[in-house]
Parts: C-alpha cells; structure tokens; sequence
C-alpha cells in the first residue's frame, strides 16, 4: 500500500512538473500562483474508453493532456467520425463551454490518460485573481485557433493520401497510439483503404 501511494505522489510531482515547465512558456509563476493551481485539484487519471463529454450535454470542462491521448467524434446514423486526437501538452476546450449549448460531439480517452480538468468558474475566479493568467488563456486559445484553422485548410485541401503523409510527418506517433478504425475515419476513409494505402506508400518506398 505504501509503495503505491509513493508512486502516487512521485507521479503527481512529475505532472506538476511537466505542467509548470509548459506554463513558463508562456508566463513566469510565483510560487503563490503555483501553490493556487495546484490547491484547485484538477489533476485527473482516466481510464482508456472513459466517454469525457457525451453528444447533447452542457458542460464547463475544459482538457490539458499531461499524458495519453483523447479523442473528439460525432456519432452519424450508429457510425463514429472522428475529428481530432489530442495527446500530451494538447488542450482543448468544447465549443458547447463557450457558446453554453449541448455538445454536438462526443469526447472520450483512447488511452489511459491523466489530464488537467478545469472549468469555467474555476478559470474566472483563478483569472480575477492572477490576471496573468487570463493573459496566458488568450495566448493558448489564438495558438490553437490559427493550428487548428491551418489543419483545416490543409485537410480540405489534400488527398487521403497527403493526409496520412502529413500524418506520418507532423505526428507519427498517433499511428502506434490508436486504433486503425479510429486513424481511418480521421483521415476520412475506410479502415480497409487506410491498408490499401499505407501498402502503396511501402511499396513506393521500396
């Protein structure tokens, strides 16, 4: 029982790490302001299958991913599309936080994972507090408004072909990470043309 609180809080203080050594990229901590984030709670181990957010509920939750990976998805007529992967040093806030209507999508872990879970109130009382951190929010949410803008573009724009090639070059570890049908219905095509496809650029290669 002890060894497994000691790698409890060993595991916590690598988290925490990880977290401020991504937080100092953007803002420089007092050790006040770290002692706040970490009274807040927010750390959370989730297990792989664990659906976050369901279609048609209202929630205030936003993600940061210390470690594993979650995945965005619609469910159209008993079929998943998935949208978007996010793994380590990823955040992601649902459109339903900020538009406060139910969420069109479904968000749930494709591996086991420990994210940082804050919502709104949490966010505004902690920004009244320490405006540098409202400062540091609107940095990160233009960050991934202009990634994710370019991302569209570029998939809309490509083959499926070009869209794994972009894959293998930009995250090449989301090919190992998840599931071959969750890989397909992100690139937009069927499990058995990801095959087809990914044997033509071997046999290229060769």
């Amino acid at each position: 029982m002890v060894a497994s609180v000691t790698h409890n809080s060993n595991n916590n203080k690598i988290m925490k790490n990880i977290l401020f050594d991504f937080i100092s990229k953007y803002i420089s901590l007092t050790e006040e302001e770290k002692n706040v984030l970490l009274s807040l709670d927010i750390f959370r181990s989730i297990k792989k299958g664990t659906i976050l957010l369901k279609e048609g509920q209202k929630s205030k939750e936003s993600y940061f991913v210390l470690k594993g990976c979650i995945r965005t998805y619609y469910v159209i007529e008993g079929e998943e599309k998935t949208t978007a992967f996010y793994t380590e040093m990823d955040a992601l806030t649902p459109p339903c936080v900020i538009n406060k209507k139910p969420s069109e999508y479904y968000i749930s872990c494709s591996e086991d994972s420990i994210l940082l879970i804050s919502n709104s109130d949490m966010e505004e009382e902690v920004n009244s507090k320490f405006p540098k951190f409202d400062l540091m929010c609107k940095m990160l949410s233009e960050e991934l408004l202009a990634k994710e803008r370019i991302d569209f573009d570029e998939f809309k724009t490509s083959s499926p072909e070009q869209r794994y090639l972009n894959l293998i070059q930009k995250r090449p570890d989301l090919i190992q990470r998840v599931p071959q049908h969750q890989l397909a219905s992100f690139l937009g095509i069927k499990p058995q043309s990801l095959s087809r496809l990914r044997a033509r650029i071997v046999e290229k290669k060769s």
